[in-house]
């Protein structure tokens, strides 16, 4: 976060003196550039490039940096609210418009102002990441023979393999005939939910839930119901009954530390589950997002769902970009069964196949044994985290209701008090200095109440928990 807050200031300042300069004129060295502003040479390096993205320097190899040339003016931009009617002409004969609202996906993807604690991201901080160990590994990928060659289109059988152990377990309840190597998490989510419901059709979710899932619902024309989740997970009863009343064909859960509220699925609800979806002929979509991001409290996990599963109402959603960085985005679909050729066609058709050096770079990775160092290092860095911040939360903040502590994942569920405006409180922690993500997105209904979801893993480290509590609490005063 520093890094990149740094990077930004430089690019500010630097962009406000180019006034000094003629077109074509050289700017101070970079060696002049660091010594002034005291900064790294890769800040240096990464302002210039920024500057050059926005087309007002040009950096010549060897040579420096330079103020662009003046631009001629552009052709003016043409009528284009002709789209309007093109994009919703089709919208009266569809029996779910095909909405398209990333709004809750942006909550916590989009980096926040500079000087701004990041409360609302949903990866790794980049102190966390293991960067030297991805950095190796992919600097090997890129000799192995044939690393630059087209990769097998379900994915590599050595990394197909390791998936289905991590999936099964070593008793090869899930086999490497039954992975697709997929491009993320959320790219995963969006073959299941294309191959397994049609256009208009309901499809059961966890309420709350996360909204990238509901995004692609909705944007593939398909109909979000609600099922309440409680401290246990989903609530069966009610699974039942929305099976029941809709003709539901998929339901999607998280069983393990669910995002947002931590819950995990109770040992006697699992069977249930699936034999609830078994007799509504429905498939249950796994997403098991942060299996490795464990606490050191925790104790042992269960197993997926889809390891206890012979019949195929499993599909397994298993992803590394959680546990190493948001831009090592490869994941794997588990399916069984007839299901598996329709997930993998739909997968050829969007994407052909995940880029070879990636999937050479994530066995050299998981092969490493800097990799299960790593798993242990934020597992303890990550109750420590969790640690601090539910103690601060719960010290300075008690009217915001804490009703489960996770002993997994990256974030914490808040409830606000009755009558609190949501939309007001994430305002005022904006202009506080604390970006939140709010929990309006998280359902598809109508909320029972206000809340936010704060997360421990994309802060710098203790000292932002404490100073990001501080500064929420100036908010809650001002608007609670």
């Amino acid at each position: 976060m520093q890094e990149r807050s740094s990077v930004g200031e430089l690019a500010s300042q630097l962009r406000q003196e180019l006034d000094r300069y003629s077109p074509g004129g050289k700017l101070p060295s970079s060696r002049a550039l660091v010594e002034r502003f005291r900064v790294s040479p890769v800040t240096v390096s990464r302002a210039l490039a920024q500057l050059a993205a926005e087309g007002l320097v040009v950096t010549r190899p060897g040579a420096g940096a330079f103020r662009a040339e003046r631009q001629a003016r552009s052709a003016s931009v043409g009528d284009t609210s002709w789209q309007e009617v093109a994009l919703s002409a089709d919208a009266a004969t569809e029996l779910v418009p095909r909405s398209v609202d990333a709004s809750g996906v942006l909550a916590s993807l989009t980096a926040p102002p500079p000087g701004v604690i990041e409360f609302n991201g949903g990866y790794l901080h980049q102190s966390l990441q293991p960067e030297r160990a991805m950095a190796a590994a992919l600097s090997r990928a890129g000799r192995r023979p044939g690393a630059w060659g087209r990769p097998p289109m379900e994915g590599l059988p050595e990394l197909r393999e390791w998936f289905a152990r991590s999936v099964g377990g070593p008793g090869g309840a899930v086999t490497a005939a039954e992975v697709l190597i997929t491009a993320g998490g959320q790219s995963a989510l969006t073959t299941a939910l294309r191959a397994l419901a049609p256009p208009g059709a309901p499809v059961l979710v966890e309420s709350p839930t996360y909204p990238g899932m509901l995004a692609i619902a909705r944007a593939a024309g398909l109909r979000p119901v609600p099922v309440p989740v409680d401290a246990d997970g989903v609530r069966p009863s009610l699974l039942a009954d929305a099976f029941r009343a809709t003709g539901a064909r998929v339901f999607v859960c998280q069983p393990l530390f669910q995002n947002p509220t931590g819950a995990m699925l109770a040992p006697d609800r699992r069977g249930e589950v699936l034999r609830i979806a078994r007799e509504a002929g429905a498939f249950v979509v796994e997403d098991d997002f942060v299996r490795r991001l464990v606490h050191e409290d925790a104790g042992p996990l269960p197993r997926p769902l889809a390891a206890d599963d012979p019949e195929g109402v499993v599909v397994h959603v298993s992803s590394l970009t959680k546990a190493t960085s948001p831009s090592f985005r490869l994941s794997a679909l588990a399916a069984r069964g007839p299901v598996l050729e329709r997930l993998r066609a739909i997968q050829v058709v969007d994407t052909f196949f995940v880029p070879r050096p990636l999937q050479e770079a994530a066995l050299e990775l998981v092969g490493s044994p800097a990799w299960p160092r790593h798993l242990r290092a934020i597992s303890a860095e990550l109750k420590t985290r969790r640690d601090a911040m539910t103690a601060a939360l719960r010290l300075d903040l008690p009217e915001l209701a804490l009703p489960h502590i996770p002993s997994g994942g990256y974030h914490l569920w808040l409830r606000l008090p009755d009558g609190a405006d949501e939309s007001a409180l994430t305002s005022a922690a904006l202009r506080a200095g604390v970006a939140l993500a709010p929990g309006r997105p998280y359902f598809s209904a109508e909320p029972p109440a206000g809340h936010v979801r704060v997360s421990f893993a994309a802060v710098a480290g203790l000292g932002e928990i404490t100073e990001g509590v501080r500064r929420l609490r100036a908010a809650c005063d001002e608007v609670l």
